[in-house]
C-alpha cells in the first residue's frame, strides 16, 4: 500500500466522520444547513476514496479498517465519549481483517 493510498484513506475517513458529525448536529437542532453541509462532505468522501484504483472489494475492505480507527479516535478525543474496552477490542479485529484483505492473496 502506497503512502498516497494511506493519506487518501485517512483524508476520506476524516471527511466521512466530519460529514456524519455535521448531519448529526443538524438533526439535533442546529438546522438543515448542517445536514446539507454533511451531505456535501459525504459526497466528497465518496469521490475521494474512489480515486484509489483498486478492486472495489479490496478498496472498501481496507478503507473500513482505516475508517474504524478514525471513528473511535474521533469519538474519544473530539466528542469526549467514553469508548468501552469492547469497542477497542473489536477495532483490533477490524484492523486485522483489513490487513488480511490488503496483504492476503
Amino acid at each position: 500500500m502506497t503512502v498516497a493510498a494511506w493519506l487518501t484513506f485517512l483524508a476520506a475517513a476524516l471527511m466521512e466522520v466530519g460529514g456524519d458529525a455535521c448531519i448529526r448536529r443538524g438533526l439535533r437542532g442546529n438546522g438543515p444547513g448542517f445536514i446539507l453541509l454533511g451531505a456535501l462532505v459525504l459526497a466528497g468522501y465518496g469521490l475521494l476514496v474512489n480515486t484509489v484504483s483498486w478492486d472495489f472489494s479490496k478498496l472498501l475492505g481496507v478503507y473500513v479498517a482505516v475508517f474504524a480507527v478514525v471513528s473511535l479516535v474521533a469519538g474519544h478525543v473530539v466528542f469526549k465519549e467514553h469508548v468501552p474496552l469492547s469497542s477497542w477490542l473489536g477495532l483490533l479485529f477490524i484492523v486485522a481483517g483489513g490487513l488480511i484483505i490488503q496483504y492476503g492473496s
